[in-house]
């Protein structure tokens, strides 16, 4: 009996330190995780699933320590406190079984609750959904509008010219002031706004400065590397993650500007102030162009500075600019062209790193000191190139890499303010096509223009997603407006159901319902249905829809609008939204086969006779030939109100010109539709060239109904 209640003790008091291990465990795991989380997001405000798949499965070799402290400072204390906490509260009631228990659940329970709230809301704010829909194929618009370099011709001059590509980090246009294109009421880039303006920026005519914007999966240095010199975005599948992880080819499809220039030749260098590995760096530039990496240990090997000097993520860029000019003299000796690719690290966030040189212009605004050190040592540098022998045969490049991820240095600009980085082209080999025009450009258009500015002729002026500025060729952005091509690449347009609800043959009405709205980021003003019966849209109707529930518009089609006539009707749902930029939502078509005339309605005011609708002073005409995989935007170039083809589309981006997205808010209009051969269906559209099914809409006399 003795044994027996010994062994009965034995298991209480194992039961009660596997429960008070559990606990400790628990609640202190949910407080690091909830810190860990609410830290990740105020050091990447915005931070993508793409970029966090990257970054995870990347190497971490040379991350910056004062980064590391960072997360230390912000999330360990926490979770020690909570741990001591657990401890002194279970050690306190342990002889009062059942407060001690009541304990042990509230914390366990709450623990998981914080931990499921906390999950919950980074995967919403991740959109892992989307990302886990999407992340296996290229979206349509990647696979119409992608070039490979491989299939096109591209030609280089008999005198290669040197290519020096300086990648700013975290470089914008934002820091300028006002009156030349920035944000601010002071200029922190004095110096870089004055070579932007002397040299080309794809301003046109005008002084304010002009720069890429940074599309999805290009706002971290290594994705915003990769979309400059590839014109393609680095966003990786789980599978292409994994194959990271083991070493395996960087994106061994993709043919960049390094494999170009491999290719003729060219002797390639990476000069960088850290860990080349960090960040698949290394890995890229070797695959694809065979760099020299001149990185931090290349320097520290080399004698440069003592074996134990590091600062910020390896040495600040007064080095880096004056080791620079004796690689680039080495360079410059030898017959081969060469490809000189740089990128400093002193602006990079949080609050740059103040080198000896930084003057104290801003006061306690560190980061503006710091920007505009770099500013002043990027102009001495480039002068410093001009006044070489071998400038003469050189382009200069000089990109901000991606938008800054400083938590607070942008956070009280405009929130219309569009952002973009800082771009300059120096001593081009050719002159824009149209000078006095204002180009609308993403930082995929860089790669194809730095070929063409150093003399290489391409075949069509596009490669990858980008467009060669020097040409007249329109960028994609100009073409679908930015907005657009945001969202398809991102996948995420606004979308809607719709419904053909049914057909009601005496009052010669059609009702059409817009419903299951998703992707809509910016509110909606305006619902409007574009009707037409003729295949030439000659007699195309807006028709206000109306507000039913907070997720569901109705719209009657009269078909008294079109005369009463029979056969196939074209419906394109759009909304308006509170920045006026008109979406299409989806489409249906409906076949009428009998119509018994009505009363003709009392009141049409409210319907637009017109072939195009001008929600922002812009012509947005109904591309209704098929799947060309185009977004129908076309302006009236001619000026004849008549918009009957796309070859009326001038894309000169000016102001005012619908092409140029800084005065519009995006040429925002997309359209992807298919004209059934067989009149006797209704096809139902869930966005922009994906069919959704339709299980309420209903067949009645005069009418058919075939659902996808």
């Amino acid at each position: 009996m003795k044994n027996n209640r010994d062994l009965k003790s034995i298991m209480v008091y194992l039961l009660f330190f596997i429960e008070a291990l559990l606990v400790i465990f628990v609640s202190t795991f949910s407080v690091l995780l909830s810190g860990a989380v609410n830290w990740m997001f105020d050091t990447w405000s915005h931070l993508t699933m793409d970029e966090l798949m990257y970054q995870l499965n990347a190497p971490f070799d040379g991350t910056n320590t004062d980064m590391v402290m960072d997360f230390v400072y912000h999330c360990v204390p926490p979770a020690v406190l909570m741990f001591i906490l657990v401890i002194i509260l279970l050690i306190n009631f342990r002889k009062n079984k059942k407060v001690y228990h009541l304990l042990a659940v509230l914390f366990l329970v709450g623990s998981f609750f914080l931990m499921g709230i906390q999950i919950y809301l980074a995967l919403k704010r991740l959109d892992v959904e989307n990302y886990s829909k999407t992340q296996d194929e290229y979206t349509e618009y990647v696979n119409d509008n992608y070039i490979d370099a491989g299939d096109v011709n591209i030609v280089f001059p008999e005198q290669k010219r040197n290519l020096i590509y300086i990648f700013l980090e975290s470089m914008e246009i934002t820091y300028a002031d006002q009156e030349n294109g920035g944000a601010y009421d002071q200029n922190y880039i004095r110096e870089l706004t004055m070579l932007a303006q002397e040299n080309e920026d794809f301003s046109g005519a005008d002084a304010v400065l002009n720069g890429g914007y940074s599309m999805p999966a290009t706002t971290w240095t290594m994705g915003g590397m990769f979309a400059q010199t590839s014109g393609f975005p680095l966003s990786i599948s789980q599978e292409d993650a994994e194959g990271m992880d083991e070493g395996e080819a960087f994106m061994p499809d993709i043919i960049s500007i390094g494999d170009i220039l491999d290719k003729e030749g060219y002797s390639q260098v990476l000069h960088i102030g850290s860990d080349a590995n960090f960040g698949g760096r290394k890995a890229y530039f070797t695959e694809h162009g065979d760099y020299a990496m001149k990185d931090y240990f290349y320097a520290r090997d080399k004698g440069r500075f003592p074996k134990d000097y590091h600062v910020w993520w390896g040495y600040e860029d007064a080095r880096l600019f004056e080791y620079a000019k004796k690689e680039i003299l080495e360079l410059a000796e030898d017959e081969e062209p060469f490809n000189f690719t740089m990128l400093t690290v002193d602006t990079h966030f949080e609050d740059g790193y103040v080198c000896n040189d930084c003057p104290n212009l801003y006061g306690e605004n560190q980061y503006a000191n710091v920007l505009a050190c770099s500013s002043k040592k990027v102009f001495e540098f480039v002068k410093w190139i001009q006044r070489q022998d071998f400038y003469e045969n050189t382009t200069i490049v000089i990109s901000g890499d991606h938008p800054t991820m400083d938590s607070d240095f942008c956070a009280n600009i405009d929130k219309n303010y569009v952002r973009k980085v800082y771009t300059t082209y120096i001593n081009s080999a050719v002159e824009p096509v149209n000078e006095g025009t204002r180009r609308d450009y993403t930082t995929f258009d860089n790669f194809p223009t730095t070929l063409a500015s150093m003399g290489v002729s391409i075949e069509g002026d596009r490669l990858g997603l980008g467009t060669n500025l020097f040409s007249g060729r329109p960028t994609l952005t100009e073409q679908y407006g930015r907005g657009a091509m945001e969202g398809q690449l991102e996948d995420k347009l606004p979308q809607a159901k719709v419904t053909v609800e049914k057909y009601d043959v005496e009052q010669a009405e059609i009702t059409v319902s817009i419903s299951d709205f998703h992707n809509v980021r910016n509110g909606v003003t305006d619902v409007r249905l574009a009707v037409w019966s003729q295949e030439d849209q000659s007699d195309m109707k807006w028709i206000p829809a109306e507000q039913k529930s907070i997720d569901r518009y109705e719209i009657l089609v009269p078909l008294s609008f079109f005369e009463y006539r029979t056969g196939n009707y074209t419906m394109h749902a759009y909304l308006s939204d509170q920045e006026g930029r008109p979406w299409m939502l989806g489409c249906t078509n409906y076949l009428i086969d009998h119509v018994e005339r009505a009363d003709e309605p009392e009141n049409t005011e409210n319907v637009e006779n017109t072939g195009y609708i001008d929600y922002t002073d812009d012509s947005y005409y109904i591309d209704d030939s098929g799947y060309t995989g185009s977004i129908g935007y076309v302006e009236d170039a001619t000026g004849d109100g008549n918009i009957d083809n796309t070859d009326d589309l001038d894309n000169t981006g000016e102001t005012g010109d619908p092409l140029d997205s800084s005065q519009t808010g995006d040429a925002g209009y997309q359209d992807e539709t298919e004209n059934p051969g067989d009149m006797g269906q209704t096809e139902t559209s869930g966005g922009i060239g994906e069919f959704a099914g339709d299980e309420n809409a209903e067949s009645s006399e005069g009418g058919q109904t075939i659902q996808y």
